[in-house]
């Protein structure tokens, strides 16, 4: 049967002696994102093996709809620590009976927002975030995740991430009354491991290095007996399907919008930083319907939101991924780790894990970035610390939104802009190709700018010839802007005519009576140079003018 080009899209031209650096692609890539997926299911104060299940299903699910080769999707250090926030803002207690749910319930609505967003096609839409907007909300998240990481890092072992940056700032105060000592040798020893390994041996997974020397030191050393705390006790076996809570379903959709807007931009900007020169471009909105689907399936096996991760997918592909392949071994390692590693994971200590968190998140305070922007842009530098101030202060999902409004102010103030190019003025007619469609926002504004060029014109004008080629969608709003021109002209005795419409655009016009007024009388062209060329034709078989009087369109109509 032929493999419907949607699904598995990466074996497109796989070649048989790719299966062994796959397979060696997929262990790699699994040695970080197993311990990486416990670590930040710890974020959201989520118990480890939510981690761990994240790893199975929503990247089994990417890998067989998603179109990058070498993304690895599981979840993220922002998507982690929007999902406490979001469970802590909706009043979900960590740790008790209905979290799961309400996370199954969250996880659902991240994957509906972002298979309704697929329905839509907004895959080009919701990358138009800026990045500065993006880089705001990293600092904001990896600001407020390590020092929610720093109780633990100090032997206390509640995790005051999804309360806010300054909650953590005051659990750190009161943590250092009770320092166990043991423990925080315990957190700088993985902290110098990790920041070593990644500075001069970036191959070796450093997660995996502290993660067995964590297990070993208490399986060996018995360092539990010194005060240093475990995590709970992971359970052997695979993650049992259950019903989301809709209870909480309201109260969640805020934080699943913000939730989802990130997962999207997130995967899409790994997507496109992985491809190699000859793979296919990054559909965007594949790239919906894949990490769309993967959190809707994931959701009903209690599965955290998932996103692509870069430091896994960078693994993947430096270990020589060559199609979602890789990802279906690292699928199966963490199967094979939830069936029979429960027991030794439960001896690992929760210092390792929140020292693998610290170090990760550091990277996303990039200051020395801001500090480059204020030099390139003083507006994205604004944007970028006005998000970061506002996510420490506010909370990450405020950050979220304003960023998304201010990106949007942003790019409909560019996209309102008249782009206009000046053709002549000859034989009393004047050429204006618009080069960007005109839409509600900019309609009035095109329309002033027309006429301002007219007024600006030193030689005497009779017709104005309006090339719209890039009009491929025509509405009522334009339509009244381009009668409102065609009266404003009339009224100064310039004829309008209209140039290069394109057929569907045409076909939505010749609706109204003005359109078919205006194709009669001849004033609609295949090309402004046709426009102007028939404009002076006019002018010379009326004697050298081709105006028009103010009420002679009204009385027309």
């Amino acid at each position: 049967m032929r493999r419907p080009p949607w699904l598995f899209s990466t074996l497109d031209g796989y070649q048989q002696k790719w299966i062994v650096k796959d397979v060696i692609a997929g262990l790699s890539a699994g040695a970080v994102v197993i311990p990486q997926g416990m670590a930040y299911a710890t974020i959201a104060n989520l118990p480890v093996q939510v981690g761990l299940y994240t790893c199975i299903l929503p990247m089994l699910v990417y890998a067989f709809l998603g179109g990058s080769r070498a993304m690895s999707v599981s979840t993220t250090s922002t998507i982690a620590t929007l999902t406490a926030t979001t469970l802590v803002s909706a009043g979900v207690a960590a740790g008790s009976d209905d979290a799961i749910g309400s996370l199954m319930m969250l996880t659902l609505l991240v994957g509906v927002v972002l298979l309704l967003a697929r329905l839509c096609r907004l895959g080009s839409l919701v990358e138009n975030i800026s990045g500065a907007t993006v880089l705001g909300l990293k600092i904001g998240v990896g600001a407020t995740v390590a020092v929610g990481q720093l109780p633990k890092l100090l032997g206390e072992s509640f995790n005051f991430s999804g309360h806010g940056f300054l909650r953590s700032l005051a659990a750190v105060a009161q943590a250092f009354d009770s320092v166990n000592w043991p423990t925080v040798a315990l957190s700088a020893g993985s902290i110098v491991v990790l920041l070593l390994l990644k500075r001069f041996a970036p191959k070796i997974p450093g997660t995996l290095v502290v993660v067995v020397g964590g297990i070993l030191l208490v399986w060996l050393a018995g360092i539990d007996r010194l005060g240093v705390g475990l995590i709970t006790e992971v359970p052997s076996g695979l993650p049992v399907p259950g019903i989301p809570d809709f209870a909480q379903a309201i109260a969640l959709v805020p934080g699943a919008l913000a939730i989802a807007v990130m997962a999207f931009l997130e995967s899409a900007a790994v997507a496109r930083s992985l491809r190699a020169a000859k793979e296919p471009q990054i559909d965007s909105d594949q790239e919906l319907f894949a990490t769309g689907a993967a959190n809707t399936l994931g959701a009903f096996f209690g599965t955290m939101p998932a996103a692509g991760g870069f430091s896994q997918s960078a693994v993947n592909q430096s270990a020589g991924a060559r199609s979602q392949v890789s990802t279906v071994v690292t699928v199966v390692l963490a199967i094979l780790v939830a069936l029979f590693l429960g027991p030794v994971l439960s001896l690992l200590p929760e210092a390792t894990l929140a020292a693998m968190v610290f170090v990760a998140v550091a990277g996303l305070v990039n200051i020395p970035e801001l500090v480059r922007w204020a030099r390139i842009s003083r507006v994205d530098f604004w944007i970028a610390l006005s998000v970061a101030i506002i996510g420490l202060t506010a909370g990450l999902l405020p950050a979220v939104a304003v960023g998304v409004v201010v990106t949007l102010i942003l790019v409909l103030r560019e996209v309102n802009k008249p782009r206009l190019r000046k053709v002549g003025p000859a034989d009393g007619a004047l050429g204006i190709d618009l080069e960007r469609g005109l839409y509600t926002a900019n309609a009035l504004v095109n329309e002033r700018e027309i006429l301002a060029l007219l007024d600006h014109e030193a030689t005497p004008v009779d017709t104005v010839v309006v090339g719209m080629k890039p009009q491929e969608v025509m509405t009522i709003t334009v339509l009244d802007a381009l009668q409102d021109l065609d009266r404003e002209l009339a009224q100064r005795g310039v004829i309008l005519r209209l140039a290069a419409l394109p057929p569907a655009a045409a076909a939505v016009a010749s609706r109204t009576p003005w359109f078919e007024d205006l194709v009669a009388a001849g004033r609609v062209h295949d090309s402004v140079d046709e426009g102007m060329a028939a404009a002076a034709d006019t002018g010379r078989r009326d004697g050298g003018t081709d105006a028009v009087h103010p009420g002679e369109v009204d009385d027309a109509r």
